[in-house]
């Protein structure tokens, strides 16, 4: 087991964190007008979540689920090789596909690819380069893209919505689908789905709409234990401490909001499994009501894979 590599077991489903890269942005780069001093004012995110000048943490990672004989890969991270207007991104040498298959999942094991959204973070291993082209990066997996998410992005005018002109260019959409979406629809792995698309009796997405038009979560059921795999209705917990904190990189900020307030509702003072896709390392927990607010508690992570998973309740003997 490595600081790269987590697992979890919800009921009879297997699930392993595998983290590309971990990293900090300046409070006001990742969220609308969040300032240094709002962010040292919560005091339950440091170390973990923020640092003490203020700096928001975050991760970019993928979830491997085991379920019912197949193996999913939710979100493919940014990859290696990509040109991305973000120095930090661009152009990466991270070796994670080897953490990948270091965890027991090699690229030709995995057999669905989800894409929560099509941005450059959730898609970059979706290709590899082999030294003439981008080709599939998991040749023998079908690749989920939700049908709303892809005819927003494939439009000739999907506009910027509610993103400023910074994040825009960073983001670099265009650049995005040609060396991380269209060489799938090339290779004819892709398969264009629902927002409640089911991919097994355990498994199934849910529309979760305001970051992308056509934005969707992971839900997780399986023998009485739930889990929720969020995708980027959340970036930060902090945003549980606060839901009117908004991305920079949402398109509709006004759903993002209303989605997530819904979001954390349904499951505050649940003993629902919350897996954040950017959640920084501790990245799954549970969203707690506490006398002064809410706040996400981290659950243990399991190296026994017969462990269940620990409730909030059972650790409190309740």
């Amino acid at each position: 087991m490595t600081d790269e590599i987590n697992r979890w077991k919800v009921g009879d489903v297997k699930i392993t964190r595998v983290v590309e890269m971990e990293g900090g942005f300046p409070p006001g780069a990742m969220f609308n007008g969040l300032t240094e001093d709002r962010v040292k004012s919560i005091d339950w995110l440091h170390p973990h979540y923020a640092l003490t000048d203020g700096t928001v943490r975050y991760s970019v990672q993928a979830y491997v689920v085991e379920s019912q004989g197949y193996r999913i890969i939710v979100d493919t991270c940014i990859g290696n090789d990509k040109p991305r207007s973000n120095e930090g991104w661009n152009k990466l040498q991270i070796p994670f596909i080897e953490r990948l298959t270091a965890a027991g999942y090699p690229p030709e094991s995995i057999d669905t690819v989800i894409c929560t959204h099509l941005h450059l973070d959730h898609v970059g291993w979706n290709t590899r380069w082999d030294g003439t082209k981008w080709v599939p990066t998991f040749p023998n997996a079908r690749y989920l893209f939700g049908r709303t998410e892809w005819e927003h992005w494939t439009h000739e005018n999907n506009g910027s919505g509610d993103m400023p002109d910074f994040v825009v260019q960073l983001s670099g959409q265009d650049n995005v689908m040609n060396d991380s979406v269209l060489p799938i629809v090339k290779a004819g792995l892709q398969q264009l789905v629902e927002t409640n698309h089911r991919l097994t009796d355990e498994v199934s997405l849910f529309p979760t709409p305001g970051h992308t038009p056509g934005h969707v979560s992971v839900a997780i059921s399986s023998a009485g234990q739930n889990a929720t795999i969020t995708g980027d209705l959340m970036h930060n917990p902090i945003q549980i401490a606060d839901p009117e904190i908004c991305s920079n990189f949402d398109f509709n900020q006004s759903i993002a909001l209303s989605t997530r307030r819904t979001f954390i509702a349904d499951h505050v003072d649940r003993d629902v499994l919350v897996l954040g896709t950017h959640f920084p390392t501790p990245a799954v927990g549970h969203i707690v009501r506490e006398k002064d607010g809410l706040r996400f508690v981290a659950a243990e992570e399991q190296s026994d894979d017969q462990k269940p998973v620990v409730s909030r309740r059972e650790k409190q003997g309740n």
